[in-house]
């Protein structure tokens, strides 16, 4: 499984290995999922509560992104679709 900050980051796969976002990881990398959901950055605060495997984070993720959109609130189970992460074994990385 590939470290926290490169999973959090990861831009897309080549293959069997993860391609990770170099300059993001480096700025918001040791922001709790929390502290990502506050920024904005759903994508990542999602990435990471999958990581945690923590349902509460996940709540804290659907939470923070349904009190910013003005549509109906997204509904926890789509969170995965709307921000295309889902839980990947993948052991090696590249960055960018």
């Amino acid at each position: 499984m590939l470290p926290r900050e490169e999973f959090v980051f990861t831009i897309g796969y080549d293959g069997p290995v993860a391609v990770v976002d170099n300059h993001a990881k480096r700025k918001y990398g040791k922001l709790s999922t929390s502290e990502l959901a506050e920024k904005g950055l759903f994508r990542a605060a999602y990435s990471s509560a999958v990581y945690s495997k923590e349902s509460r984070e996940l709540e804290l993720v659907a939470e923070a992104y349904n009190r910013l959109v003005s549509q109906s609130p997204v509904e926890l189970n789509a969170l995965e679709r709307l921000f295309g992460v889902s839980s990947v074994d993948v052991k090696r990385s590249i960055s960018l």
